[in-house]
């Protein structure tokens, strides 16, 4: 019952790092506790079948119990499990991927290798945002929130953030003191200051601040900008301007008060350009690691075409384009593919090209656009290469793939898909969805980027399969005319579903140079041109989701 004070041995760990137990049978979910711990829980919140309790105290520690290094981690919402030993993190972490994979992808007895973790788990992270509150003494906090609130908790000496962070904050809290900047209330919204973004360049020693505020200006800004210029390897001053009524932490605008504005990094000895609203991995250390499995996976030879569809900064893609003929990265951000073309200039890249926009609608215009230019020049060998790219990179946000992008993969057809998560359980739903499609997971290999969290980043790599069994079968000669999957519908019929579905006019050539795609092995008059010099159009890629859709109906792939 609620209010209850119990005790009851801690035997598994749930997917948001609470300890789970069992009184008379009665599931308890009970924050900061370990596997193998016995604890002394009170009752704080109670459902039919399972309920929360708070951690009152340790009875008997587990061995997998350790002392966490941060003051504040059991109050702060940024650690989740920095009071387990690291192996049994990465175990844990393992477990999970595991688990998602076999539930929610229902894969069967996938193998995962084991995390690959790091030798000095703290101090790791190159970029961190801090909210700034007044307490209720009308004091300044500068920290992070308590889990799931919104009430900040006063820490600047992070244990997984850059050791010279806190002196930055001290600095701000100083200006902030003397210069009487006004803070940001939520509630009201009004108030200048509402956060801080911090970010460290790992190979270069270079830092960002930048001040996200509630308005165009910042007071005595010239007074904060002489503060932090004496730090070595201050870079970049910023504002962020962000004056909507929202808990999302930065706006689209940004201003420069000193220096440049951006910061520059590298990865795998590739140097991007870093600006405050850039996407970049937090961890450089394990991000070199993810990204060579990245690369592994992708077995590419150097006559390969690539297509990275989150291409964010082009980490990935630049990555790619080492080794490949072609790469090609699609970003909805067009700051970020503006950073994105800057750095392969920067690295002497001639070999990717970016574009702006959802990659389910710049794929279906591209191959548009590449097949009239194959139509007009049937050497363009590169464009149309394009059309069928050798390996897909995915790289999207937590919510997975949106089910289109999914789709237009299919389509696309690649022999291998390069999937890298930071949620393992969306994974395990794109996966399900893929290997529905007609393709295999080969390889699961979780990093470990975000140590003492809950969070896991996984590449996983999946193959095209190919049919490698055959059957004897005995056909009597009348039918080798005709195949079993074309008996299921004919042109006009296709033609008539695809015209009724999405109102476009297919001709008999591209159903035919789709179904051949599909395997339907179709009789050589369709295929053919009529001379030996003619030039063939080819089924643009909207008209072939089409045909593909109306070949699904009729059951014919």
């Amino acid at each position: 019952m609620k209010n209850d004070i119990v005790t009851l041995t801690i035997d598994d760990i749930g997917t948001n790092g609470e300890g789970i137990g069992k009184v008379d049978g009665y599931t308890l979910f009970v924050k900061d506790a370990v596997v193998g711990d016995i604890v002394k829980a009170k009752i704080i919140k109670e459902k039919k079948n399972y309920g929360y309790g708070k951690l009152l105290a340790v009875i008997k520690e587990s061995k997998n119990r350790v002392v966490p290094k941060c003051a504040v981690a059991k109050q702060c919402g940024g650690c989740q499990i920095q009071q387990m030993n690291y192996q049994s993190q990465l175990q844990y972490k393992q477990n999970l991927v595991k688990a998602n994979l076999e539930k929610i992808g229902g894969l069967k007895n996938i193998e995962v290798l084991p995390v690959i973790g790091m030798d000095t788990p703290y101090y790791y992270r190159n970029k961190a945002q801090y909210p700034v509150g007044i307490d209720k003494e009308g004091k300044i906090v500068i920290g992070f929130y308590a889990g799931r609130t919104h009430c900040i908790i006063d820490s600047t000496d992070c244990k997984i953030g850059s050791p010279i962070n806190q002196t930055i904050l001290e600095n701000i809290r100083k200006y902030i003191t003397e210069q009487k900047i006004s803070i940001y209330d939520e509630e009201s919204h009004q108030g200048i200051l509402r956060h801080i973004l911090i970010r460290n360049g790992y190979h270069t020693g270079e830092i960002m601040v930048c001040l996200v505020i509630n308005g165009t200006t910042l007071p005595c800004s010239e007074k904060l900008v002489q503060d932090l210029i004496g730090i070595s390897g201050m870079t970049s001053i910023m504002l962020n301007i962000n004056r909507d009524k929202t808990n999302v932490i930065l706006g689209k605008e940004c201003k420069t008060l000193w220096g440049q504005a951006y910061i520059t990094d590298s990865i795998c000895d590739i140097t991007y350009e870093i600006s405050p609203l850039s996407f970049f991995q937090i961890n450089p250390v394990q991000t070199e690691k993810l990204y060579k499995k990245v690369l592994e996976f992708a077995q590419l030879t150097g006559k390969e075409t690539v297509w990275d569809l989150y291409c964010g900064i082009g980490t990935i893609s630049l990555l790619m384009a080492t080794n490949a003929k072609k790469v090609y990265g699609v970003e909805v951000v067009s700051e970020a593919i503006e950073d994105a073309r800057n750095n392969a200039k920067r690295n002497n890249f001639n070999n990717v090209e970016f574009f702006v926009g959802k990659a389910e609608v710049i794929v279906p215009q591209f191959y548009e656009e590449v097949s009239k230019k194959a139509m007009d020049d049937n050497k363009n060998k590169e464009a149309i290469q394009s059309l069928n790219p050798d390996v897909v990179v995915v790289d999207p946000p937590r919510k997975g793939c949106e089910d289109i992008l999914l789709d237009v993969i299919v389509k696309m057809s690649p022999q291998r898909i390069v999937y890298v998560s930071c949620d393992c359980a969306t994974l395990a739903r794109d996966v399900k969805y893929l290997v529905s499609k007609g393709y295999e997971v080969k390889k699961v290999q979780p990093v470990d980027q975000f140590c003492h969290t809950v969070h896991i980043e996984t590449v996983c790599l999946l193959s095209k399969l190919h049919a490698d069994q055959h059957i004897e079968v005995e056909l009597q000669m009348d039918e080798l005319d005709l195949t079993a999957a074309e008996s299921k519908a004919t042109y006009e019929e296709i033609k008539d579903y695809v015209l009724e579905h999405t109102g476009l006019k297919v001709s008999s050539l591209y159903i035919a140079q789709v179904k051949e795609k599909c395997g339907i092995i179709e009789r050589a008059n369709y295929n053919l041109p009529k001379s030996e010099n003619s030039r063939q159009p080819k089924c643009p890629l909207e008209k072939e989701m089409a045909i593909r859709e109306a070949l699904e109906h009729f059951r014919m792939i």
